[in-house]
């Protein structure tokens, strides 16, 4: 692959983060911070960043104040998430885990599962992808 690909969002209009390439580095400690100081996080109760994206993966960087809530839902691919910071409970239909710095998880696409900060937490959301056009 030559072709370096980055797709602009109405949050991050400029898009000069490489998210697709045959070799993208990924700076996690300037992504953390870049998200900690954009007005998503200082506004909301979440922020996220989409650190690499091609055909078949996905890595988004989230952070979640305490008490933030990602409502049951369903992953169309296989996850896993990293927790980098903080503490995480993940609940599916059939067991809740507590996840702090350092652990992860992964699971198989179809199940049906919520996510909740039990402090400010920070962490990587990895998913298997199909895109269209790809």
């Amino acid at each position: 692959m030559e072709e370096k690909f980055n797709n602009a969002t109405t949050l991050r209009p400029e898009g000069d983060n490489i998210i697709d390439a045959s070799l993208v580095t990924i700076d996690l400690p300037a992504f953390i911070l870049q998200i900690s100081e954009e007005k998503a996080w200082k506004d909301d109760d979440r922020n996220a960043i989409t650190v690499f994206k091609t055909n078949g993966m996905r890595i988004v960087l989230i952070a979640l104040h305490e008490g933030a809530e990602m409502i049951k839902h369903v992953a169309k691919g296989h996850i896993s998430v990293q927790i980098l910071k903080g503490k995480l409970q993940f609940n599916t239909d059939e067991q809740s885990i507590e996840l702090s710095e350092g652990q992860m998880l992964a699971m198989h696409e179809g199940i049906s599962h919520s996510v909740l900060a039990k402090e400010e937490t920070i962490f990587l959301l990895t998913l298997t992808t199909t895109l269209a056009g790809k």
